[in-house]
């Protein structure tokens, strides 16, 4: 792959390319250039929200250096990366064996390219167990904070509590939140279509006009929606209102219709409209952690 991405740096590569006829090379040459650009995008895509991915965008930087040496013509500089690459790849399967092992794992599933009316069932089906739940416990005035990671991941928050990774059901989530059980107190963290966590802590919001009648529940979520962009449901315990915090705004005593319209418009109709847009989402990731840059 790294001779692929040099060679895309050669001005003789696409002096060949703008020069050659309409052929099948041309054709081929396209398919080669799409090919390595998916591969990049979904190892990115399986590293992301892993203490790996920070290990990729060094590796990212070192291929740089190594093609603009190449370019440039400074060889001691190339000869010195490309040992780096070569010994550095053995060593990062050896040190990132899990998540190595989890990336040909989605690759044996054939989990890597979903069909789009599968992806939309299962959160249609995912909403609806959200709503058997907090209309059960809406009712019962049993306290829950739920948050849906989305596009930031929520992996700092899912290690401070204890790990599931569950499937998701109304029946599990009740439990989870009855009260004097061992996980009740904290959050339940979602992600990839899984419970990720339960008992996670969230970071409390210092903001002075929230209102008094607002307790530590309520302050997590809002908090949460401050420095990401997930969705943060809310059972009080008080009152048995239902409330959601998202996108920096806070929605309080929300009837069924109303969180359900939520739901759908930030969890399905969002995710339909991002689709056309994920590739450059991604170069903006990508450029913004190479700054050094933070959500």
């Amino acid at each position: 792959m790294t001779h692929q991405l040099l060679d895309l740096f050669r001005p003789s590569t696409w002096q060949s390319f703008f020069t050659a006829h309409f052929s099948s090379e041309v054709i081929i040459h396209i398919i080669d250039i799409l090919v390595v650009w998916f591969v990049i995008y979904k190892l990115i895509m399986l590293l992301n929200g892993t203490k790996a991915i920070q290990v990729f965008k060094g590796i990212a930087v070192i291929i740089m250096i190594r093609i603009l040496s190449d370019i440039i013509g400074l060889s001691t500089v190339s000869w010195l990366m490309n040992q780096v690459i070569t010994y550095g790849a053995i060593a990062a399967i050896v040190i990132f064996q899990p998540e190595v092992r989890r990336g040909l794992e989605h690759l044996g599933r054939g989990s890597i390219i979903k069909s789009s009316k599968k992806r939309e069932h299962g959160k249609e089906r995912f909403i609806t167990q959200l709503d058997e739940a907090i209309a059960y416990m809406s009712k019962r005035k049993i306290g829950a904070l739920i948050s849906i990671e989305k596009r930031d991941s929520l992996i700092e928050f899912v290690e401070t509590g204890i790990m599931l990774d569950s499937d998701i059901s109304s029946q599990l989530l009740i439990n989870i939140f009855i009260p004097n059980t061992p996980l009740h107190d904290g959050a339940v963290i979602i992600r990839n279509g899984k419970i990720a966590s339960a008992c996670s802590y969230l970071p409390l919001s210092e903001n002075s006009l929230i209102p008094k009648e607002y307790g530590t529940r309520h302050r997590a979520a809002i908090g949460l929606s401050e420095v990401s962009d997930s969705l943060t449901i809310i059972v009080s315990e008080e009152t048995g209102d239902v409330s959601i915090a998202y996108s920096n705004k806070f929605l309080p005593h929300l009837k069924k219709e109303e969180y359900i319209d939520i739901l759908n418009r930030e969890l399905i109709q969002e995710d339909d409209e991002s689709k056309s847009g994920v590739i450059n989402q991604f170069f903006e990731d990508l450029v913004k952690g190479f700054r050094g840059g933070k959500k």
